[in-house]
């Protein structure tokens, strides 16, 4: 069996793999690892829906991908949006072999969905909560969901009484760390739920890279936080370093396409390989997962939460 690990990129995870006859649904196709994701996947002949806020943006950015690709618009801050977008892809009928949640925001100054969640919450969890929770009958058996994560779950768990930001002082990482603790408790609630008839869910850290997720941040900012993280870290630690838009994206496809399903259902990836839990309070111990982010129970009860906030049942 091939070695995968922090370098790998997209075409070494899929060397010598035939999608023809793969559809795959990826969110955020108008930068970034949206973009390398579906450019991946054409390649190697699954057809491509593609979802995106700005339609105009999405095409540009897509002009490389060379296969079957659709593009269908997504505004995750709109439920409004995300339900017109899940009736649209309901209509049509066709299935899915994998479905990648990958848009999001990171880091932004406080504001709230078109809904009034708190932007982060509202955007990277709830958006997607409701859009795959919709098209999850369209989930063949043996199909997958990969929804990304962050290592920036470390900052902070969900809240459950306050989700909103109403009541606690307001700071961009520890809304971001909320957000993608919740992406991983989706994950853990949703392939509880679907392993029964085949489906499977998992969790992703991409890796640190320079995209438009952090658009809120300058490149001093960014390099000052990978910087104050080198500083910090505990003895033995390999320094953190950039990966590519390539090494980035790899993990969500070796996830949803080459990872035994078994494997990966209900759990955390990072690197291409499944992550240990790490029962660890320092925020500088970068690697694995927190228990919290992984606990069923802790899972189901942000799923009921999410299904109040939403106003729908799943």
């Amino acid at each position: 069996m091939k070695m995968f690990g922090f370098e790998t990129t997209t075409d070494e995870v899929l060397e010598g793999i035939d999608l023809r006859g793969k559809r795959v649904l990826v969110t955020g196709v108008s930068a970034g690892l949206g973009v390398e994701t579906a450019r991946a996947l054409a390649a190697h002949g699954a057809e491509v829906v593609g979802a995106a806020r700005d339609l105009n943006k999405a095409k540009r950015a897509t002009e490389s991908v060379k296969g079957a690709l659709e593009l269908v618009e997504l505004d995750l801050g709109s439920l409004k949006s995300v339900r017109a977008c899940a009736d649209g892809l309901n209509k049509a009928g066709k299935s899915f072999d994998l479905a990648i949640a990958n848009a999001g925001v990171m880091a932004c100054p406080k504001s709230t969905t078109a809904d009034g969640f708190e932007t982060q919450f509202g955007t990277n969890h709830l958006g997607h909560f409701v859009l795959m929770n919709r098209i999850a009958p369209l989930l063949r058996p043996g199909g997958r969901l990969v929804n990304l994560s962050s290592a920036g779950h470390r900052y902070a768990d969900v809240d459950l009484d306050d989700p909103n930001f109403e009541h606690t002082p307001y700071a961009e990482f520890t809304a971001y760390g909320r957000s993608k603790t919740a992406n991983i408790l989706f994950s853990v609630a949703f392939d509880a739920r679907h392993k029964g008839r085949g489906v499977r869910a998992t969790a992703v850290h991409p890796g640190v890279i320079h995209t438009e997720l952090s658009r809120y941040m300058t490149a001093e900012k960014l390099q000052e936080l990978i910087d104050n993280l080198n500083k910090n870290q505990p003895a033995g630690m390999p320094p953190v370093k950039f990966k590519s838009i390539p090494q980035g994206a790899a993990t969500s496809i070796w996830s949803g396409v080459v990872a035994k399903a078994e494997d990966v259902g209900g759990r955390y990836c990072e690197d291409c390989h499944v992550a240990e839990t790490v029962n660890a309070t320092d925020p500088n111990i970068r690697h694995g997962v927190r228990p919290y982010a992984v606990d069923p129970k802790h899972a189901e009860a942000l799923w009921a939460l999410s299904e109040k906030m939403v106003g729908e049942k799943f």
